[in-house]
């Protein structure tokens, strides 16, 4: 079952690469009482995703933090170490969560698992955005096409805020 305007997120564990280390982010850490931006995208340094989608979001931060949001951050079906890579490799410290779905348990747990075995990535996450309200998704934006980053893009998110 595919995760829906109004559901609730499911509880998960995502990983993250820290100065400090690794860190476990717990979801209900993550969105309990704020508005958050979440995209999540088919692989960190794959075309789409590092040259188009994820500098959408650089760009537009500062005008979707001034619409409400408190925090946005970006989800892959990577491990912690290439997250943090694609941080420092984008410079996006300090501007965006760069969290990893290491095990795609959360993925798979809201439907938006995809295999991608031909194109030789195995299992990994669709490409959307959501808003999430306190834990409730608000918004939801589903890619037709994991090439393509229209829809659950920057500029499209920022328009429902």
């Amino acid at each position: 079952m595919t995760i829906a305007i109004g559901d609730t997120l499911p509880e998960a564990t995502f990983k993250e690469k820290t100065a400090d280390g690794m860190a476990e982010i717990k979801v209900s850490d993550l969105f309990s009482g704020k508005k958050v931006v979440l995209f999540a995208v088919p692989g960190a340094f794959t075309p789409t995703c590092h040259l188009n989608h994820l500098p959408g979001y650089l760009e537009n931060r500062d005008a979707i933090l001034a619409k409400g949001v408190d925090e946005i951050a970006v989800l892959s079906v990577n491990d912690a170490f290439v997250m943090g890579a694609w941080e420092k490799a984008t410079n996006g410290t300090g501007k965006l969560r760069y969290l990893s779905d290491w095990d795609a348990s959360f993925t798979k747990s809201i439907g938006m698992d995809a295999d991608l075995s031909a194109g030789t990535l195995g299992t990994r996450s669709k490409r959307y955005s959501m808003i999430v309200e306190d834990g409730k998704v608000t918004s939801l934006n589903i890619e037709d096409a994991p090439g393509q980053a229209v829809t659950s893009g920057a500029a499209a998110l920022l328009a429902q805020l």
